[in-house]
């Protein structure tokens, strides 16, 4: 039976696994001090910067900034996504995945699941059969042969046709399960008829080699000229590509990626033994097919044709392109000739002259500036109000990090708006840090503010919160520099009680303060672990003391200005009696 996966056990299995146990047993790990030491998976070098730390359960590479807990390591490690590093852990801890019955659904059963899985596969070999056999296979045959497509080629995407039938699959397979696949379409008066007939068909598979949906495409040049499968409960066309699994075949970890328009892109590329094209199935590139291929890749490369539609879907892809670009990935953007596609593009010039576009396409920022400033007059003050008004939204979905700051910087550059400035919050405070993560070098906790240390101490040792408990303390009123994360930092622990740091970062995974809780999570404050008590409530008293000091003085300026309200005399009350 399918459904979430309890938090609780979640929570558990991060307890229950050493991290340095899992790590060790995919990167040999290395003691040194209270750390172990490693080369690091994830990037080329020479000299250890990869460190496990055992106390608080999570992993930080110095070089390429990699981070996090133990499912975090198996995601990038294994390439998995969530679910699947969450049954990869329970399996090396031993234990069953279970699964909560709530989400239950009767088409969701593991076993229909397989029963589906099983369709899939033996409606692709039965077009791979009508391709090879028939004689309406044998026009296909003659299509794609004058489309420059191999047997070869053919047989590693698994191609096939679908004859011009009516009811070809309901005469063979299970209609209900060809219904639940999307194979068949059901009409007002029951009746159900084959969704695809007459098309080149071109399965698509998830990266672990199931074919989860179908492309097809005619043989002239009718519409709709490509039909994708219907959103399944194995298909979901904005989370999937087409050709991920022929690329991880041949390359596990490829250098870059290049993302092409259509089925016949990724094959014609493929001929020419460039194995590292997909393509979105239908609809934009979203968030969630770049966090996918970047789960492969560091570097995206967007291919589009160079005519309207083309630029105009590079520009679409802005939206997703921003909200994924995380510290060590790269997108670059490719715009071909006017009235070219790949296929033809590298016939005319080569596979080298192909690849030479490739590796010269312009980065993320060239483009988006270069758009702007061909679209924008900014020699006028008009035209870089407008660029400030139209690029800053972009910006703010960029995830904190020095990129994000070197952006405004380019556009504070070009706008020449002084007061265009970045919105510092509790990550980048973090990140700025005078100290270095990792304890590279001692440091000076006096050059740290009070709520820096209390917010960093409460991450890294959940437990802390007891102590704040005992006391009963009244956060509503206080303000200060960092308040608002750290008072959700409280509550998150007071509702999920964590067992250690890296069980609070998961409950942090994918939220707006993830990169926040990493920062401090990886701040090295240089407290040996029987002062951390002490040091945790030194800051938290001078943290109220700033807080009562910085509201008084509020309350007293409003007071004598604009006078104040009920509410804010009573505040102001106690602020001076101490009741």
């Amino acid at each position: 039976m399918s459904g979430r996966i309890p938090r609780e056990f979640i929570d558990e299995l991060l307890v229950r696994v050493d991290i340095v146990d899992l790590i060790d047993s995919h990167v040999p790990l290395k003691k040194t001090g209270n750390n172990f030491v490693a080369r690091c998976p994830f990037h080329a070098e020479k000299t250890p910067s990869f460190s496990v730390n055992q106390k608080k359960q999570f992993f930080y590479c110095f070089g390429c900034g990699a981070s996090g807990n133990a499912i975090s390591f198996l995601m990038d490690f294994s390439h998995l996504d969530f679910v699947e590093a969450v049954e990869d852990l329970a399996g090396f801890a031993g234990v069953e995945v279970p699964r909560e019955s709530i989400e239950y659904q009767p088409g969701q059963k593991k076993e229909d699941l397989n029963s589906l899985y099983l369709l899939m596969e033996q409606v692709a070999n039965f077009y791979a059969e009508q391709l090879r056999i028939s004689d309406e296979g044998k026009k296909a045959v003659e299509y794609l042969k004058n489309r420059g497509v191999s047997g070869d080629c053919a047989g590693d995407f698994m191609l096939g046709y679908a004859p011009d039938e009516w009811n070809a699959l309901a005469s063979r397979f299970d209609p209900k399960l060809l219904l639940d696949a999307g194979l068949l379409v059901s009409k007002e008066d029951g009746h159900t008829y084959d969704r695809f007939r007459g098309r080149i068909m071109f399965p698509i598979r998830d990266k672990r080699a199931r074919i989860i949906g179908f492309g097809g495409r005619v043989l002239d040049d009718s519409l709709p000229k490509y039909l994708n499968s219907p959103e399944t409960s194995l298909f979901h066309k904005g989370k999937e590509v087409y050709g991920l699994y022929e690329l991880l075949e041949k390359n596990a970890k490829p250098q870059r990626i290049l993302i092409v328009e259509g089925y016949m892109d990724v094959i014609a590329l493929a001929q020419f033994d460039i194995r590292y094209a997909v393509a979105v199935l239908g609809t934009a590139a979203s968030q969630a097919h770049l966090d996918l291929l970047f789960r492969f890749s560091s570097e995206l490369v967007f291919c589009f044709d160079g005519d309207k539609a083309g630029r105009e879907a590079a520009w679409r892809a802005m939206d997703a392109a921003f909200s994924s670009l995380k510290d060590g990935r790269q997108i670059r953007i490719m715009l071909l000739p006017q009235n070219y596609d790949p296929d033809l593009l590298i016939r005319e010039q080569g596979v080298d002259g192909f690849v030479g576009r490739v590796q010269g396409a312009e980065t993320l920022s060239e483009y988006f500036f270069g758009h702007f400033s061909n679209e924008l007059n900014l020699s006028e003050m008009e035209g870089r109000a407008q660029l400030v008004s139209k690029a800053k939204p972009y910006l703010e979905k960029l995830p904190e990090s020095v990129f994000k700051e070197m952006m405004f910087a380019r556009l504070k550059e070009l706008s020449g708006w002084d007061r265009l400035d970045i919105l510092e919050n509790a990550a980048t405070l973090a990140l700025k840090s005078p100290s270095k993560i990792g304890g590279k070098r001692p440091q000076d906790n006096g050059r740290l503010s009070s709520a820096r240390v209390a917010v960093a101490l409460l991450v890294q040792n959940p437990r802390l919160a007891e102590l704040l408990d005992q006391r009963e303390i009244d956060w509503s009123g206080l303000e200060f520099s960092g308040a608002p994360l750290f008072k959700n930092i409280l509550n998150m622990i007071a509702g999920k009680h964590p067992a250690n740091a890296a069980v609070l970062m998961e409950c942090y995974r994918d939220a707006a303060e993830e990169k926040s809780i990493k920062a401090l999570a990886f701040l090295d404050l240089q407290i040996s672990d029987d002062k951390v008590d002490v040091v945790f409530c030194d800051a938290v008293n001078r943290l109220l003391i700033q807080a009562r000091e910085a509201g008084l003085a509020r309350l007293l300026d409003k007071d004598k200005t604009k006078g104040l309200d009920a509410q804010e005399k009573e505040l102001l009350r106690k602020m001076l009696t101490g009741k």
